[in-house]
């Protein structure tokens, strides 16, 4: 154990950090510690080095301060669909702490790389579609749970930080957005935390801004698992609860922090169930909790659960800003951080358009198959379900087969108000707000057709059904700054299905190239596009 002066923003500041020297996987992946390293769904760095390949990284050298110049890059990056932007040169890091990378879920520009990243994050080809990476992530839970494999150490031990040496004021914490009431040091993490009788680990994703020296606030908000977890501990008399942040870990684990899993099911054996191997983990310093043995950086201590700091305001996923926007939210103190040499801190810098946004667009898409799955067993006749990026995944279109339609004799009050009840008592919603019943003419993976669909058949007031006793999502502007109840509400069914297709008829279809004129003629119109001067599509 040695001593060195550590720069801070601010000047020095000492760190006692014991070094531990291992056999650690480079970022070109031939050296091995353990059998996740060199898998980009379950190693970040390997997860970097196949973006790099896949010609999807822009490895940015030059100096960048982590005072808005990082936030505005990544933000751009979102909005044009750019490369994934790896900063090495980060102005104010030291000794290892730290590179940045970002839009780690983002969309790319070319349509058939679009989710390249997500995809890559589930061990799939870049060139995957929607559907097969909503596929991969429900085919996961038909699978036996496989436990993690536990290791005495890993990369993510290689330096150690503790008690008073600890100084988060002086580590390149961006501020991500001008607005925002603070540095974020958590927007792509996961939190880790355990039942009392410890059945249950859940991980979960939620921001955490640097309050003072050793503390963050955090945004917990209620119905969500993290507060589930809270609240037994507040039964069992307790004052505060064991607590790890694992930065800049396997991307299918942050996937899965943030999928809406039921209660009971440890986010980690998903993991391993979605890999199809065990996730190699590691006991964290301070308690009994696991983490993943090559996360970038691990944050090691508390959760308060009765002292409380104002939060935000942050400029969320959501992508409004609202002046003066803050809350009372839990203190978490900080008692250990662990980090890899050269450890890299992700951010997600949220706002309009698309991206991952802590991964709350790309998760509540997600779990349009969750939902999907929830209303066939209940046997409704829905053949799919997505929920578009383009509202942020709070409206979800779920396309219904006509002819079993038919079969129900049902009508289109009863089949509203029947898959609402059930849709909105399941997490799987919580992020969503509207629900669109459309035929099955037409593809609920193209949004351009879904809001044709829906400004064509879905008459306003009479085909739409409002359901307000149910959990509501404050996030959304309109709950919290609206009218009525933030937390209760704000969800529809829009019945897009006219009542002919109630009866399995459809005399009507859409009038556009693909089905006005005949095939043939259209691949030669295609054949023969770029020779007539147009660009190609």
């Amino acid at each position: 154990m040695y001593r060195i002066q550590h720069r801070g923003i601010n000047g020095f500041f000492p760190l006692r950090v014991t070094s531990i020297r291992r056999s650690v996987q480079s970022f070109s992946g031939k050296t091995s510690l353990a059998s996740n390293q060199g898998d980009p769904q379950l190693d970040f760095r390997a997860f970097i080095d196949t973006l790099r390949e896949d010609g999807d990284l822009a490895d940015v050298h030059q100096e960048v301060d982590p005072n808005l110049e990082i936030g505005a890059i990544v933000r751009r990056v979102s909005e044009t669909h750019a490369k994934a932007p790896f900063f090495h040169n980060v102005k104010n890091a030291r000794n290892g702490l730290w590179k940045i990378f970002g839009n780690a879920a983002s969309l790319r520009k070319d349509d058939e790389f679009k989710y390249g990243r997500i995809a890559r994050s589930l061990g799939l080809p870049p060139n995957s579609s929607w559907k097969a990476i909503l596929e991969k992530t429900q085919s996961a839970k038909n699978r036996s749970p496989l436990a993690p494999n536990v290791l005495s150490t890993g990369p993510c031990k290689q330096n150690k930080i503790f008690g008073d040496d600890i100084d988060l004021t002086t580590l390149p914490v961006p501020l991500l957005h001008q607005a925002d009431a603070g540095k974020y040091l958590q927007t792509y993490g996961v939190h880790v935390l355990k039942t009392p009788d410890g059945s249950w680990t859940n991980w979960s994703i939620f921001r955490g801004m640097v309050h003072d020296k050793r503390r963050l606030v955090c945004l917990v908000v209620p119905g969500q698992h993290s507060s589930m977890l809270r609240e037994q501990w507040v039964k069992e008399g307790k004052d505060e609860v064991p607590w790890a942040l694992a930065l800049g870990v396997p991307p299918a684990a942050a996937i899965a922090a943030a999928l809406p899993l039921p209660a009971g099911i440890s986010e980690g054996e998903y993991v391993g169930m979605l890999a199809g191997k065990p996730l190699d983990m590691v006991k964290c310093e301070l308690s009994d909790l696991l983490v993943p043995s090559n996360s970038e950086i691990v944050i090691e201590g508390t959760f308060s659960l009765k002292d409380e700091a104002s939060e935000g305001p942050f400029e969320d996923y959501i992508g409004l800003h609202v002046d003066g926007e803050t809350s009372m939210q839990p203190l978490f103190t900080v008692n250990a951080i662990t980090y890899r040499d050269n450890a890299i801190l992700p951010v997600s810098v949220p706002g309009r358009i698309t991206d991952e946004s802590a991964i709350q667009h790309t998760t509540a898409s997600m779990a349009s198959e969750e939902l999907l799955e929830l209303l066939r067993g209940h046997g409704f006749p829905i053949k799919d379900a997505c929920a578009s990026f383009e509202t942020m995944a709070t409206w979800c279109a779920l396309q219904v087969d006509i002819r079993e339609l038919a079969l129900m004799k049902t009508t289109p009050n009863e089949l509203c108000m029947r898959i609402g009840e059930i849709a909105f008592s399941s997490k799987a919603t919580m992020l969503m707000n509207r629900l669109l019943l459309i035929g099955d003419d037409v593809d609920v993976h193209r949004w351009g057709d879904v809001l044709w669909a829906y400004t064509t058949r879905c008459r306003p007031g009479q085909d739409e059904y409002v359901f307000e006793n149910v959990k509501g999502l404050p996030l959304t502007p309109y709950m919290k700054y609206g009218r009525g109840n933030p937390l209760k509400g704000g969800k529809m069914v829009s019945n897009c299905l006219f009542p002919m297709e109630y009866r399995g008829e459809r005399n009507f279809r859409s009038v556009d190239f693909r089905s006005s004129y005949p095939r043939e003629l259209q691949k030669k119109v295609k054949a023969g596009w770029t020779r007539m001067g147009f660009d190609a599509i």
